[in-house]
């Protein structure tokens, strides 16, 4: 049977989190492509990047709201070892588009497409304000907490002290525990297009001390 070595207090998990409509959208998009020479690589990308940047505007998406990379030149190959053979040039460009406009989201994406962004990596959404709906989930955090503590608190018959610890834990580590894993709902790991709701989720251990 197992044994606490040094008992002190009551010791809690809480879990909170808060949800919101999501206000903007970040969307990843890349032009990939494969030509034989160098040169023709460089153009036929810089051609679609050049139709990709006007049609962001058309969208009314101002430069700033878009983040790119450089030009990148790779050799490409097909197969492996005695069997590889030389494909061709690659070159790509990475691009990170933000837009408040949700509801034209889709017709963006298929606009983008069309310009020449032959490769949309992911589609993310997000609030206006992340930081405050975190330290709000922390608030739930401590309160569930607080409220676990004192039904074992009222259970055992004693009283619950002041806290004499605190300790920030992930969300994402909770999966490991008796509490399970957090079930659906985030926009960010479903892949759909569908804003949804952006849900923000944080963790906390208390340490109480216990009172006759």
């Amino acid at each position: 049977m197992a044994a606490i070595k040094e008992p002190w207090g009551l010791s809690v998990l809480g879990a909170g989190s808060v949800s919101a409509e999501p206000r903007l959208a970040h969307v990843d998009l890349a032009v990939d492509l494969v030509a034989p020479t160098p040169k023709e690589a460089f153009a036929e990308a810089g051609a679609a990047v050049a139709r990709l940047r006007a049609t962001l505007r058309e969208h009314g998406i101002p430069d700033s709201d878009v983040s790119g990379s450089r030009l990148a030149l790779t050799s490409q190959y097909n197969g492996y070892g005695a069997d590889r053979t030389f494909r061709g040039y690659g070159c790509e460009a990475t691009y990170t588009v933000q837009t408040a406009a949700l509801g034209r989201l889709d017709l963006l994406i298929e606009d983008a497409v069309a310009a020449g962004a032959n490769r949309v990596d992911a589609v993310r959404f997000e609030v206006e304000d992340k930081p405050a709906m975190r330290d709000e989930a922390r608030r739930r955090a401590v309160g569930a907490a607080r409220r676990k503590a004192e039904v074992y608190a009222e259970a055992c018959g004693i009283r619950l002290g002041p806290v004499i610890h605190i300790e920030d834990v992930d969300p994402e580590s909770m999966g490991s525990r008796s509490h399970g894993r957090r079930t659906g709902g985030d926009p960010e790991e479903d892949g759909t297009l569908s804003p949804g709701s952006v849900r923000v989720e944080a963790a906390v251990l208390l340490g109480f001390a216990l009172l006759p």
